[in-house]
């Protein structure tokens, strides 16, 4: 698989285009990757209209939505004039009220979802475009964490390997609890020193159950996908197969165009779908460092199953749950009691 190399003065972008002073040297920034539709929980996000509600637009027990709990995590590691999302056209009527504080440039519309490779894509080059001296760290909008804060040293920690080492990218794997043959599961070399990255020997997407018992005992971790690396190393990810993918949605923002245009709708009505993990990173191995992250409580709420084992922590915990502060928030606790 050939890589394409990707540096600033070589791309299609034109970089004079940065107009924010405060964007120079190495700038921290965040992606939050808030498209997907979330059809494995489908079952139980279906407001009174039976209208599916993603998840990340649903709160887990009355509080802010996992979107909002998202912005707060990027806001550790990114000012939030440097955090950007990438958000779905068909799902404005439910993030437009979440995003107001953000910088409208931030906002990364996709006119329909695409898989996540181009939805990392889209957000690179546009990134790459206002500074192409970015450390980006990618993070998803529908996970929940029991204990933020150790995620939040994570974080910054990943961050700041990226910047010290700006042809590297850094994957975060949770210490897993339990063998979840339903997770991805990242392995390390066997050669490491507790706490610190590791180069990424192989990659298990949904082992059975004996399996990932024998990856645990050979130290292998959640992925739980997020990651850190300069923009340049980020898009030396993508191979020469999406050489005029790259061209053109960097012709695009070159000329300034927004996001929300006719010409971005056209162009994305033609791409395939294409998945990040499996078909960009799988194959990259020795690219990739891995930082182990402690158990933190963390959770993709994937399937109803780890739901109700979230919730059930939860109140064993006995953590009450948050005023309700928007009302298109669907409350998943309730949509779960109601569903069992």
């Amino acid at each position: 698989m050939e890589s394409l190399d990707l540096v600033p003065h070589d791309s299609a972008v034109n970089t004079q285009r940065v107009n924010d002073a405060t964007l120079h040297g190495a700038s921290a920034w965040a992606v939050i990757l808030a498209g997907g539709d979330g059809r494995r929980l489908q079952a139980l996000t279906r407001d009174a209209a039976g209208i599916s509600v993603p998840k990340q637009f649903c709160s887990l027990q009355g509080g802010p939505c996992l979107l909002e709990d998202a912005l707060q995590r990027a806001s550790t590691v990114a000012p939030r004039r440097r955090v950007c999302t990438v958000i779905a056209a068909r799902h404005q009527r439910w993030w437009d009220a979440l995003v107001g504080d953000l910088p409208e440039q931030n906002l990364i519309v996709e006119p329909c979802n695409r898989g996540t490779a181009h939805a990392v894509l889209l957000s690179l080059l546009h990134i790459l475009a206002r500074d192409p001296d970015a450390h980006v760290v990618l993070l998803p909008a529908d996970h929940y964490v029991a204990d933020e804060d150790t995620l939040a040293a994570a974080l910054r920690r990943a961050a700041d390997l990226a910047r010290s080492n700006d042809r590297a990218v850094y994957l975060l794997g949770i210490e897993p609890e339990v063998p979840d043959p339903e997770l991805g599961y990242i392995l390390p070399s066997p050669r490491r020193f507790s706490g610190s990255a590791t180069p990424v020997v192989q990659f298990v997407e949904k082992p059975d159950v004996l399996t990932a018992i024998e990856l645990i005992d050979r130290g292998a971790l959640w992925n739980a996908f997020i990651m850190a690396g300069s923009v340049c190393a980020l898009l030396r990810l993508f191979d020469s197969s999406f050489s005029s993918t790259i061209a053109s949605v960097s012709h695009m923002v070159e000329r300034g165009m927004r996001f929300r245009s006719a010409r971005l709708d056209k162009f994305y009505a033609r791409l395939r779908s294409v998945d990040f993990s499996h078909d960009v990173l799988q194959g990259r191995e020795t690219t990739l460092q891995v930082l182990p992250v402690s158990r933190c409580g963390w959770t993709d709420l994937g399937t109803p199953q780890r739901l109700g084992v979230t919730l059930k922590r939860l109140r064993e915990n006995c953590d009450a749950p948050r005023l309700h502060t928007r009302p298109l928030h669907l409350n998943l606790a309730e949509q779960y009691a109601r569903g069992s």
